[in-house]
């Protein structure tokens, strides 16, 4: 085999390679265009707001399952929002709101689709959107304490707090 004929067929497997990633994620996407979350409100009241590390929401119990609409498929800086009436994920291009009554828990977590850190150092919030129950991950780059603290303050279905996934 040449070198040019290698250098083809390489750049062929690579265009490849790319052309089935996009086609996955397009995939992704349709499969979850029915889930519609809901926009943060204006003047939402919040009695906590600190900066976050976005890592990912996912479908919840399958940390592989990574949810591909709404600005939440890539990690980003952000913040987080804690009120009376839910949590508010304020990312770029979109903020969500996770409404109180669809919050199901908050606990610590260790990893997630392609992140893993130190033992507890994710926060996890289980939350119901339509039908579907999901996982959002993030990683709070001040103290999480005071994060973790208010959100299960509002929750109506408390769990246990501080376990490690």
């Amino acid at each position: 085999m040449s070198y040019e004929t290698f250098i083809l067929l390489s750049a062929v497997l690579v265009a490849v390679l790319l052309g089935a990633g996009v086609l996955g994620w397009l995939a992704r996407r349709r499969r979850h265009r029915d889930l519609v979350a809901p926009q943060a409100p204006d003047g939402f009241k919040a009695v906590l707001d600190a900066p976050i590390l976005y890592v990912a929401t996912t479908t919840a119990g399958d940390p592989y399952d990574r949810v591909a609409v709404h600005g939440l498929g890539f990690r980003a800086r952000g913040r987080i929002a804690v009120g009376p009436s839910g949590v508010v994920l304020d990312l770029p291009g979109t903020a969500v709101l996770v409404p109180v009554a669809d919050i199901l828990g908050v606990e610590r977590a260790t990893w997630t689709i392609d992140r893993v850190v130190e033992p507890g150092g994710l926060i996890r919030i289980t939350w119901r959107l339509g039908d579907r129950e999901l996982d959002t991950y993030l990683r709070v780059t001040e103290r999480d304490e005071p994060v973790l603290a208010a959100i299960q303050d509002i929750q109506p279905h408390p769990t246990a707090s501080g376990a490690a996934a």
